[in-house]
């Protein structure tokens, strides 16, 4: 194998930036590397002032504006590009969707998929640039046979490729993570910057839902949907509690349920399932949260589909473990089965598999199965 693509021979190079420090090191680095670069910001809220700022920010005037600075540092062109109907649709109002069916999404995993690799690029193949680069930390490696394979960042302390494991082969083929092969601290990353003059070194980390301006999703989807008071059962379906709307639920959630009938056995209820059909919560013990198998739908592949049942580890949460899974594609579907019990997996999230450190593909979970039939 080869090292990532970009490396051949210098390409016409859209930089996607956010304004924030790693998007601007990209930038950086692939200019530094002979690349004809163009920096990208991308504009997506009709309303700026109602998307974070400061040091919860991505998405703001101020993030623009920062950006514009990272690019006239590098001695870049630069422009700002409106997306702000595409991501409305397909990630802000499938967020929403998603949390009214009583699924649990992942928006920057469907930002990736529907803008920065979809929308973004097919505007940069159109107008003759050769690859889209981003500061997400994962590797695009090109093997000898002229396929491409997405995989793990070198320091997998920071690695992205959760989120990225909705890209096909035709995305990969035009992919740039000029972050990806870098094992250092991300203090080194900002020292990098500041080496280079750029201003946004100290500029903290966004995180945390961009167009959610407060932090608070659940009165985010209050106003959306608008209140809805339901039931919190049990395990037998006794009533235990009301809510003001299944959407502020998650799978495994513990905290915020504010149930007055304390438990039998004294210890800490969690959310089971979300029913939005007749908007009930059910809550139980932590042990009714173990997981054995899940089935999981709209399966992306990094490569082709893989044939026959196979042996990987998968990762269900953007910052979450890898655990040990067999898994087959059956029709559409695929049919995932853990090695040993997982908790608080939720349909809506993303399972991600790896072959190694390769990432197989993605799918969206649509049911789970209980580990054990019988909870002591």
């Amino acid at each position: 194998m080869t090292d990532t693509p970009q490396r051949t021979r210098p390409l016409r190079v859209l930089a996607a930036m956010s304004g924030g420090v790693d998007s601007a090191v990209a930038a950086a680095r692939a200019a530094e590397a002979g690349h004809d670069v163009t920096g990208v910001h991308l504009a997506l809220s009709a309303n700026p002032q109602s998307f974070r700022t400061g040091a919860r920010g991505c998405c703001t005037i101020e993030d623009s504006r920062d950006a514009r600075r990272a690019a006239d540092v590098i001695g870049i062109p630069f422009y700002v590009w409106d997306l702000a109907d595409r991501f409305r649709e397909d990630v802000v109002e499938d967020f929403v969707a998603e949390y009214e069916a009583g699924r649990t999404p992942n928006p920057c995993l469907r930002c990736n998929e529907k803008i920065k690799f979809a929308a973004l690029l097919d505007k940069a193949l159109a107008l003759g640039f050769d690859a889209v680069c981003t500061g997400h930390y994962a590797k695009v490696i090109l093997r000898e046979d002229g396929t491409r394979e997405l995989h793990r960042a070198s320091d997998l302390a920071k690695d992205q490729s959760y989120v990225l494991g909705v890209l096909d082969d035709r995305q990969l083929a035009h992919a740039m993570f000029p972050l990806g092969d870098t094992v250092t601290t991300k203090e080194e990353i900002r020292a990098e910057a500041e080496r280079r003059g750029l201003a946004v070194a100290k500029k903290p980390d966004s995180h945390d839902i961009c167009f959610i301006a407060d932090g608070d999703t659940q009165g985010f989807l209050a106003k959306r949907l608008g209140k809805a008071e339901g039931d919190i059962v049990d395990e037998s379906g006794a009533k235990i509690g009301t809510h003001e709307g299944a959407y502020g639920f998650t799978i495994g959630q513990r905290k915020g349920l504010r149930i007055g009938t304390p438990a039998p056995d004294g210890k800490p209820r969690y959310v089971l399932d979300i029913s939005p059909v007749d908007n009930t919560v059910t809550v139980g013990p932590a042990a009714s949260l173990d997981v054995g198998a899940l089935t999981a739908i709209r399966p992306r592949w990094c490569g082709s589909a893989p044939t026959g049942p196979g042996t990987y580890t998968a990762q269900l949460r953007a910052h979450g473990d890898e655990t040990p899974v067999t898994a087959e594609l059956v029709g559409e579907e695929l049919r995932v089965r853990f090695a040993e019990p997982v908790r608080g997996v939720a349909p809506g999230q993303a399972v991600v598999l790896y072959d190694g450190t390769r990432v197989v593909g993605s799918a969206t979970i649509a049911a789970t199965e209980r580990a054990t039939a019988d909870v002591a």
